[in-house]
């Protein structure tokens, strides 16, 4: 069966410790059965050297390839990066798609299973899987793309077919046990047969569960509305929630259009402490709780992006540095290429390197000869939770009676009986809060006298209305002018991000794309109207009045700073531009990348390419900086635990590997946390030490009387802020204690703070030795923290210090010289846990090395190691 720790329903259901934080990303583990774990360790012998590299792919030699129209060259370099050159645009896509299946169907095929709510097709009976197939049906992703294909370009729909038809030309090669070893191990539990053929929706789904996981603030608003359960008092939530410090940490642009004021309209009572609405607030929690998360949850997903006018580098031209944050897992999420067309015309555009996912034509993020580009998460509000009034068949709205939408999906199971699904829906979305069962939602009055209905949770959210978004990609993909990518982020619908760019003539900007929605400000509201708070559906004063048009997202171009930082911070100031969100990244990240580079501008120092990966691996913890001389105003009594605070006394604020500051400083942060605030939060939604909270403890150590610093498990004594923080101090010194020995000097961060990506579906600890030993890499210590440049973040409410995310991958691109430029993924280019390629560039991603990134035809010539030629067959 399968097991997926997603909610606090299935931890405890697996006998994981209550406090096990339910907004992480899922690890869905291949668990065994006493009978079937013997049969396991006894086919081992089965797993032999052969059976483990058989789905290695051809990457010499030539091949053919149906449905190409001339030789398409694949030359790999030493990292097993694919370079594809073609004569035209669909030979090049049908190439990519042929390779990624190559490299990694596997992780194509759970991605496809995962976002088609199709799990249980692919692993059999299991709860887990289950509950995840019917929460992804209620959302209806696979449905959304369905619509979203005939609305693309002709020239995208054209590419999405090619690349599809390469993705099946190498599936009609194979048997299942030479895709994936993954088919051989799951062929021990389930029916494993060959795979169906990769549509264009398959790549389009996708795009929805990249947008669920980027989707912004849909953590902090139901926070908000299960904390009130907690706290009853409107303000005192607030103060969990606080406003962007833009006196302290600078926003994206300094200044844009004056936002237009929204007409007022009177308010609707919710009442948040209603028994009724907080179970349906729990259901619709433990509903979405059970989704995978593909790219990452919670703390520490975002991104660092910044752009550097010529003006100031050694080169004279643009210097451009991204690296995404998200969850770590193995294989990392990206797959590097480079497409080539030989002849770069109208019919044939694309010079293009960098970043792709595996299932999708294209580069997300890279460069091609004339513009670079980053991307990082804008962190919009583009999810509501709605609260509906429902009795039977019908919703309530303005007063009156409006028919629910009613659609049955059939749920597949490997191996058991079909499912049927009933997903209900109002003009908001689907109602989440119904699907698990979970909860009684408790009964509301009804205004005309009849009979009781419910409350349940509708989920409104722009990536449930088909876009286009798979335009933008390939837009970006052939972008040479500030013009160029305006008119592709007019096209990126979902998920919301920061664009940053830079061209070789010359010029830096920004662009935030998006569909956002405008919110009506609604005059005397019991709660924020902002999306910030979940709202009541049965008053139409609430609706989303439409969105804000393209023109109006924020811009700059060759801004007087000759600079821009874009990592998740504020994008304007309060009250200036669209409103987007209330609910930012705090900016300790990007003030700390904006300092440095102002720091060396005014100095007169060339921004190079070395500067730039030297500031993505800066360590420095800011928050220390607030922190740490509170920590020392405490007095400690006991020579041993004054140990610890001794570390702080001469600690550089850095948090390198070998630090033992930084090693006691994260205990003391999270015993502080723990201290101050678990005995008031709901649960699963306690601190995990995020910039959130940062800013939260910032603002509370200039109150040292504040109630949160009293614990409610303290009977009849009042503790202060100074109180707390010596309890934390102490209580760290005896936690490394333990773990790390009496000898504060020798504790090292990297002990404690490690990366260890788990594969997906075969790297859960309940699998046997054998099976995790092949497909999860080796844990690294790493340098870096939460909320750092470097950020390699974990969770405070977790018991571990373990990477929970970080930088998916580091990129520098010099504009005056694209063979200058850097790159290096997580894990490595290769799905297949034999390949060298699976793990080759995990060490050097976490000791802070990248390679070369050859781009001319020339420098690509030099590294290639393999060389592959894909041939028409001989029918054409």
């Amino acid at each position: 069966m399968l097991l997926a720790c997603a909610s606090r329903v299935g931890c405890a259901r697996s006998g994981y410790p209550p406090n096990v934080p339910r907004r992480r990303a899922v690890r869905l583990s291949l668990v065994v059965v006493a009978a079937l774990l013997v049969v396991v360790l006894v086919a081992a012998t089965v797993l032999t050297f052969a059976v483990i590299r058989r789905p290695l792919p051809q990457v010499t030699g030539s091949v053919q390839l149906p449905g190409l129209a001339a030789e398409v060259a694949v030359t790999r370099d030493a990292q097993g990066v694919a370079h594809i050159t073609a004569d035209s645009s669909a030979d090049l896509f049908r190439a990519q798609g042929y390779v990624h299946a190559q490299d990694r169907f596997f992780e194509m095929d759970y991605r496809r299973h995962v976002t088609a709510g199709r799990l249980s097709e692919l692993v059999g009976e299991n709860a887990d899987a289950l509950e995840a197939d019917k929460v992804i049906r209620t959302l209806g992703w696979r449905r959304v793309a369905e619509q979203e294909l005939p609305l693309l370009a002709p020239a995208t729909r054209d590419a999405l077919q090619a690349y599809a038809d390469g993705v099946n030309a190498y599936l009609a090669q194979r048997d299942p046990s030479s895709l994936a070893v993954e088919y051989t191990i799951l062929g021990l539990q389930v029916d494993v047969a060959q795979p169906e053929p990769w549509s264009p929706v398959d790549s389009l789904a996708w795009l929805k569960a990249m947008a669920w996981d980027l989707r912004g603030n849909y953590d902090e608003e139901l926070a908000r509305g299960l904390t009130y359960s907690a706290v009853r008092d409107v303000q005192r939530v607030d103060e969990l929630f606080p406003p962007y410090p833009q006196d302290l940490h600078s926003p994206i642009l300094d200044a844009a259009s004056v936002q237009t004021p929204v007409a007022t309209t009177t308010s609707s009572v919710l009442d948040l402490a209603d028994s009724g609405v907080q179970q349906a607030l729990t259901a619709v929690d433990a509903a979405l709780a059970a989704v995978p998360h593909l790219l990452g949850s919670g703390e520490g997903i975002g991104s660092n992006s910044w752009v550097v006018s010529g003006a100031h580098t050694a080169s004279g031209k643009p210097l451009l540095a991204n690296d995404p944050h998200l969850s770590i897992s193995a294989p990392g999420i990206w797959s590097q290429v480079a497409l080539t067309c030989r002849e770069v015309t109208a019919a044939c555009p694309y010079d293009v390197a960098g970043f792709s996912f595996a299932g999708l034509p294209g580069v997300i993020i890279g460069h091609n000869a004339q513009l670079a580009w980053g991307l990082t998460n804008l962190g919009a509000d583009v999810t509501d939770f709605v609260l509906e009034k429902v009795i039977d068949g019908w919703s309530l709205r303005d007063g009156e009676r409006v028919p629910l939408t009613t659609r049955t999906e059939t749920i597949k199971v490997n191996g058991g009986a079909d499912v049927e699904l009933i997903v209900r829906s109002t003009s908001h979305g689907p109602l989440v809060s119904e699907v698990l069962g979970v909860g009684d939602a408790g009964t509301v009055p009804m205004p005309d006298g009849s009979p009781a209905g419910r409350y349940e949770v509708a989920l409104e959210w722009t990536a449930l209305s088909p876009g286009r978004t798979a335009d933008a990609i390939l837009g970006l993909d052939v972008a040479a002018t500030p013009a160029d990518v305006a008119r592709s982020a007019a096209l990126f619908d979902v998920p919301s991000q920061n664009i940053v760019y830079a061209t070789t003539d010359g010029h830096i900007g920004y662009q935030a794309p998006g569909r956002i929605p405008v919110r009506a400000d609604v005059a005397g509201a019991p709660l924020p109207s902002d999306g910030s708070w979940p709202r009541p559906g049965w008053d139409s004063a609430y609706d989303w009045t439409g969105y804000v048009d393209a023109a109006q997202m924020p811009a700059v171009e060759d801004p007087a700073a000759g600079f821009i930082v874009a990592a998740n911070q504020a994008v304007t100031p309060a009250g200036v531009g669209p409103y987007l969100t209330s609910d930012w990244d705090y900016g300790y990240r990007s003030q700390r990348i904006r300092d440095i580079l102002t720091r060396d501008i005014e100095a007169g120092t060339p921004l190079d390419v070395a500067s730039a990966g030297s500031l993505q691996l800066d360590d420095h913890n800011p928050f220390a900086d607030v922190l740490v001389p509170a920590l020392l105003s405490v007095h400690i009594a006991d020579s041993f635990d004054d140990d610890g605070q001794q570390l702080l006394r001469t600690w550089d604020r850095r948090s390198g590997t070998d630090s033992a500051a930084a090693a006691y400083f994260a205990a003391v942060w999270k015993t502080l946390l723990r201290l101050t605030f678990w005995d008031e939060m709901p649960d699963g939604y306690e601190p995990d030490g995020g910039d959130r909270w940062l800013e939260v403890v910032r603002t509370l150590l200039d109150q040292p009387d504040s109630p949160w610093w009293d614990g409610h498990s303290t009977v009849g004594v009042v503790e202060g802020r100074d109180e707390i923080l010596t309890r934390a101090l102490v209580s760290a010194r005896s936690e490394l204690t333990a773990s790390l020995g009496k000898n504060a000097n020798e504790w090292r961060w990297g002990a404690l703070h490690t990366a260890a990506p788990q594969h997906p579906v075969l790297g859960g600890p309940s699998l046997p030795a054998l099976v995790r030993r092949l497909v999860n890499p080796s844990p690294l210590g790493v340098a870096g923290g939460s909320a750092l440049v470097d950020a390699t973040s974990w969770d405070a409410s977790a018991d571990s210090f373990t990477v929970t995310s970080a930088p998916s991958m580091r990129m520098v691109v010099d504009l005056g010289n694209l063979d200058g430029s850097t790159w290096v993924s997580f894990t490595g280019t290769s799905g297949h846990p034999a390949s060298v390629h699976y793990t080759d560039q995990f060490d050097a991603w976490a000791t802070g090395r990248t390679f070369s990134w050859p781009f001319t035809p020339t420098a690509v010539e030099t590294g290639v190691r393999d060389r592959l030629t894909l041939r028409p067959s001989s029918g054409g």
